[in-house]
């Protein structure tokens, strides 16, 4: 009987959110006899030691009986163990320098390391992950940010809030000017930022009227695909060769900086594909946007104003338009744009973030552990046995070190 136990989290800052809430732990155990289950008492998850334990499932300080050992962000190398299957976000498939030690730690400690980013469909789509809540975090952030820095409005932050259903129930206390919001992407984050525009019952509109229209209410358009991207010489766009050659294409999203009063930023981007702007850009005299949402967090990235990550305690800080550099936020003027770049947002809202992630954990991963082979499985297993596996071959250099 495989044997699950969940890890404290000990990245600092630590992290509150959970693979499996209490509730589901107790459905495992009952609709799941095949694997037995245990929790190592944590002073600062989001659901307490009491809540596991009133859910029927031990506290346990030594794991070292388990199989399998869950977290959610990357384990401290002191803290791994020889020779078992871990699940957590590892970030490590991009080469993250900063994780290369951990990257050969695995390796050397023969551990599988199933990574929940690469855990994807047959069609390459991710099964697992807490994006949806960083777009809902992301956005209402966003909109804090704005009704402070023009003293518009208060809103309460999202980690001040009990769960989402008492963030969303703020927004039956403001109106929103006649403001212009453009979002960007088309993934789980996307679906986030537009579960707070239809929160708040903004408008869509089509980019075209985006720019082209002026209205008496508050409106938003989200651009993805074809609406942001076109190939430098034939100026159209094709999905497919888009994402193997990203560097062919050119940005189109200038425009919409000239209308847009808030930008909630939520693509993919890598350093093949193009920025939405250049800082020289928001130095210009038409460029409108005076607060950005940065949700996808890439420094110097598609947004080049994100100068550094923040915390959810100090989530903002201010660009000055003059110089570029870093100034205090929330200051009611168009020479500075506020940024807002939280990099782990789902970690306001933990108790729903982790209530969703638990879900597909429970629909999506556990049956495929339990059938012996899983191709879904392989495809997210960095290394096993103290190799890496076939579908990550071009970590070799990172894995093991340039004299291997």
């Amino acid at each position: 009987m495989p044997k699950i136990g969940l890890i404290r989290e000990e990245k600092n800052p630590p992290d509150s959110r959970v693979p499996l809430t209490p509730k589901q732990c107790a459905e495992l155990k009952k609709n799941m006899p095949d694997f037995s289950i245990v929790v190592e008492g944590a002073p600062s998850r989001c659901f307490s030691n009491q809540e596991y334990l009133d859910a029927g499932i031990s506290l346990q300080e030594d794991l070292s009986d388990c199989d399998i050992l869950m977290g959610v962000k990357e384990v401290p190398i002191s803290k791994i163990m020889p020779q078992k299957t871990y699940f957590f976000f590892s970030h490590t498939k991009k080469k993250q320098p900063y994780n290369q030690k951990l990257m050969q730690a695995f390796i050397e400690k023969k551990i599988r390391m199933i990574d929940y980013e690469a855990l994807t469909y047959d069609d390459g789509n991710r099964i697992i992950g807490f994006g949806f809540f960083a777009g809902v975090v992301g956005a209402h952030n966003g909109l804090l940010t704005y009704g402070k820095k023009h003293g518009l409005f208060n809103l309460k932050a999202a980690h001040d809030c009990r769960d989402m259903e008492e963030m969303l129930a703020q927004y039956n206390d403001i109106n929103l000017p006649p403001i212009k919001i453009v979002l960007t992407g088309s993934g789980r984050v996307a679906s986030g930022l537009l579960h707070i525009m239809q929160a708040l019952d903004i408008k869509s509109v089509e980019p075209k009227d985006f720019l082209e229209r002026e209205y008496d209410y508050p409106v938003y358009t989200l651009l993805k695909g074809d609406d942001l991207y076109e190939n430098k010489i034939t100026k159209a766009y094709h999905r497919d060769e888009f994402h193997q050659h990203p560097e062919d294409y050119n940005c189109k999203f200038l425009p919409f900086a000239g209308e847009a009063n808030l930008l909630l930023n939520g693509i993919y981007w890598d350093t093949k594909i193009a920025r939405l702007f250049e800082k020289e850009d928001a130095q210009k005299k038409g460029f409108k946007i005076s607060v950005i949402a940065d949700v996808t967090c890439d420094i110097d990235g598609s947004v080049p104003l994100n100068l550094m990550a923040t915390t959810i305690a100090d989530p903002v800080y201010g660009v000055s338009k003059r110089n570029l550099n870093k100034v205090e936020p929330f200051q009611n003027t168009n020479d500075i744009i506020d940024i807002m770049a939280v990099d782990n947002l789902p970690n306001e809202l933990p108790r729903d973030a982790s209530k969703h992630f638990g879900e597909h954990i429970m629909k999506f991963v556990l049956p495929e552990l339990l059938a012996g082979t899983s191709t879904v499985l392989d495809r997210a297993t960095i290394c096993e046995n103290g190799e890496l596996t076939p579908y990550f071959a071009y970590l070799s250099d990172y894995a093991y070190g340039l004299d291997n």
